[in-house]
């Protein structure tokens, strides 16, 4: 795959990170603006993610049926002319409303993206890709919210959707002018009628819903810890609030350095071995977590060390979890593609709420999460593993 279209898949990739990230320093002006509190504001983030959970559902089958660039220059125009009506709006409830349209346009690009790569390069070659495609994943958490601050404070929260509209508009572009569409030429075009077959039919593929809880449950670790982490390092262990984004930062920089690793450990060997080490890995370091929160210690460095280590392997975790379930998909790559990104963010939703229930003052519910989501997704991969291996041997028979 040439630079350029990782380069136009990145910028897809991102549209997510930003329209979360970005916008977060704009809270308080938004609280406001509207006559209400920061709680209500927080609305726009949650119907957000329910808006990429069942676009991605929505694009899946589009894909299928029309190719990959009709149902994603239709997204990207859908997410540009909601982030204008963000911008322009009258009422919380219009925002909330906005941001949900935006969602449905923005999954467009998360949900292509990983087809594209499926229709271009097999197995080890889709994973190198995802592991570059998680530089834009993993720097848009650092920098989009200190862009975000600056742009509040110059021109007012209006700017960032006015700016994520300018972005939409140049993806599309470049879409338009540089990525080819790549369905199979030798594959047919899956009817719209047989889309929850085709999903059922994903559901029924063990190693395929292996590969894909593998890689949402070990996301929603990441996201335990992005919901339980502020309380933790700022009211917990008193971290001053403009100090977060370093500890925050640091954690995202590991997270990019072993995608980044990883892409050049699959030249020696393939996504699924390296995804059977780095579980283990993933487990070990939160269970060392656990027993560290469980201890409440003064200092915070105790638990930062196995917490970044969490993080840093989910770079090698992520992508090749994503190469692994896409692997062979054809045809239904689209479905497969947005079936999997509807799992990672429904079980990542679950437990980011998760820490919020089990809330009680100190580091565990986080570290119990993250701890729970280890060992589940170190089992569910072993189990898929074996699976893989077993259909092998009964396909060389």
């Amino acid at each position: 795959m040439n630079l350029r279209i990782i380069l136009i898949l990145g910028a897809l990739s991102a549209f997510a990170p930003l329209a979360i990230d970005f916008y977060l320093p704009g809270f308080p002006a938004m609280a406001s603006a509207f006559a209400t509190d920061e709680k209500h504001i927080q609305l726009t983030l949650a119907v957000y993610f329910a808006g990429l959970a069942i676009g991605q559902l929505i694009y899946g089958p589009l894909a299928d049926r029309f190719g990959r660039r009709v149902p994603l220059l239709s997204g990207v125009t859908l997410f540009t002319l909601a982030s204008f009506a963000c911008a322009y709006a009258p009422s919380l409830e219009w925002l909330i409303g906005a941001r949900f349209v935006q969602a449905l346009g923005g999954c467009a690009g998360m949900v292509i993206s990983r087809a594209v790569v499926s229709d271009k390069c097999d197995a080890v070659g889709s994973a190198k890709v995802y592991s570059q495609l998680m530089l834009v994943t993993g720097l848009a958490p650092i920098l989009a919210p200190l862009a975000g601050g600056l742009m509040v404070g110059v021109w007012g929260w209006q700017s960032i959707f006015l700016a994520l509209s300018l972005f939409s508009v140049m993806a599309a572009i470049a879409v338009a002018v540089g990525l080819p569409e790549t369905f199979p030429a030798d594959q047919p075009r899956q009817p719209l009628s047989g889309s929850l077959r085709r999903y059922g039919s994903l559901l029924s593929d063990r190693v395929y819903l292996g590969y894909a809880l593998t890689g949402g449950i070990s996301i929603a670790g990441m996201f335990a810890y992005i919901a339980g982490s502020p309380f933790v390092f700022i009211k917990l262990y008193g971290v001053p609030a403009e100090h977060y984004g370093w500890l925050f930062g640091s954690n995202a920089a590991g997270f990019i350095l072993v995608a980044q690793l990883n892409a050049r450990l699959l030249a020696k060997r393939g996504p699924a071995f390296l995804l059977s080490r780095t579980v283990w890995v993933y487990v070990a370091a939160a269970l060392t977590l656990l027993g560290i929160a469980a201890l409440r210690t003064e200092a915070l460095w105790p638990l930062l060390v196995p917490l970044f280590i969490c993080i840093a392997s989910l770079g090698c975790i992520l992508p090749n979890t994503s190469a692994c379930a896409m692997s062979g998909q054809g045809a239904r790559a689209g479905s497969a593609s947005a079936l999997l990104g509807c799992i990672q963010f429904g079980v990542a939703a679950g437990a980011a709420s998760l820490v919020g229930v089990l809330h009680d003052g100190t580091a565990m519910p986080m570290a119990m999460v993250i701890c729970l989501c280890g060992v589940l997704a170190v089992t569910i991969a072993m189990a898929t593993q074996r699976l893989q291996r077993a259909r092998a041997v009964q396909a060389q028979v």
